[in-house]
């Protein structure tokens, strides 16, 4: 068991994967105190709601999971006074917060001035997260998420900075730069030199994968709070065993998750990107279970719906492909 005072667990934002299906199974799973969504990306206009809640349809239930975990909506862009005018609109459609994104590292958002690049632009930070504080009421909270830089940790501390006097509420760090990608190791020590130069509270994030991560990631990181990404994805149950390793759920708990999260993405997902989906999560599950190794080898070639339905969910066995 890891004994943190008040420890905080926080589930990631990731583009392209942990959508608003996968925070519905993974917060059914238990032992996150909140969520962040994907990025909305923001440019040159005011967007209509139904984008807003397009991407976060938990705004439609009150902020929250149909397992009653809040969920921060999260905005991308550079335009100081345009993501102030779509904060004030988010902010209407009651989120449990507004979140900024200021560490992702994709070429086609780095293109348009979005994510980690504008981590050379410290006093950009700071107008954009002083911009969205004064345009939301001052009882919903605003935080942000940020890379250790764009091509090194240059400017680390000035953005942090920037975030904390901009208004911030609360601040994440992922302990790798732009350049370093998602390649391991993470380095959780720089997150250290963060949480000694600002006051606010800091939430550690990076390749954390199991228990053990999470012991020596607040051990060096010296922060009292995490954010999950693709380890949580990879074992649901990674929050319950960070807080108590006996209570962490075997495959028994995930496996009846999978057909849930398959008829959910079949309530949005178009028909012909619907395998692909399962299967990258099952991609991400087989680290964890063998059973999850033993399913993506049976839908491994299958990409129509209807076989995948039958193979996994059906009463007929199916045999792995060769």
């Amino acid at each position: 068991m890891i004994a943190a005072p008040g420890l905080r667990i926080l589930l990631a934002p990731m583009e392209g994967l942990l959508d608003h299906s996968l925070r519905d199974v993974i917060t059914r799973v238990g032992g996150i105190d909140h969520c962040v969504s994907e990025f909305i990306r923001i440019t040159d206009q005011l967007l209509p709601e139904r984008v807003f809640t397009r991407i976060v349809p938990e705004l439609l239930n009150g902020g929250r999971t149909d397992a009653g975990t809040p969920v921060r909506a999260q905005l991308l862009g550079s335009d100081p006074a345009c993501l102030a005018d779509n904060a004030a609109l988010l902010a209407s459609l009651g989120p449990a917060g507004i979140d900024l994104n200021f560490g992702c590292p994709a070429k086609t958002v780095n293109r348009h001035r979005g994510g980690a690049v504008l981590l050379d632009e410290p006093w950009l930070i700071f107008d954009i997260v002083r911009a969205v504080r004064r345009a939301v009421p001052a009882s919903m909270p605003v935080s942000a998420k940020m890379r250790l830089g764009n091509q090194d940790e240059s400017r680390m501390l000035d953005c942090a900075l920037a975030i904390e006097e901009g208004g911030a509420a609360e601040l994440v760090v992922h302990a790798r730069t732009k350049l370093h990608g998602y390649r391991p190791p993470a380095y959780w020590e720089h997150i250290a030199a963060v949480r000694e130069h600002v006051a606010l509270p800091v939430v550690a994030n990076g390749e954390i994968w199991n228990a053990a991560d999470a012991r020596r990631c607040l051990q060096v990181s010296g922060c009292t709070a995490l954010m999950l990404g693709r380890g949580i994805v990879a074992d649901p149950g990674l929050a319950l065993a960070i807080r108590s390793p006996e209570k962490a759920p075997g495959w028994a708990v995930i496996q009846p998750l999978l057909l849930h999260y398959w008829r959910r993405l079949s309530g949005h997902v178009v028909p012909r990107h619907r395998a692909g989906r399962l299967k990258q999560w099952l991609n991400l599950l087989r680290r964890r279970f063998t059973e999850a190794q033993l399913a993506y080898d049976a839908v491994r070639t299958i990409n129509e719906p209807a076989a995948v339905e039958a193979c996994l969910f059906g009463s007929s066995a199916c045999e792995p492909t060769t």
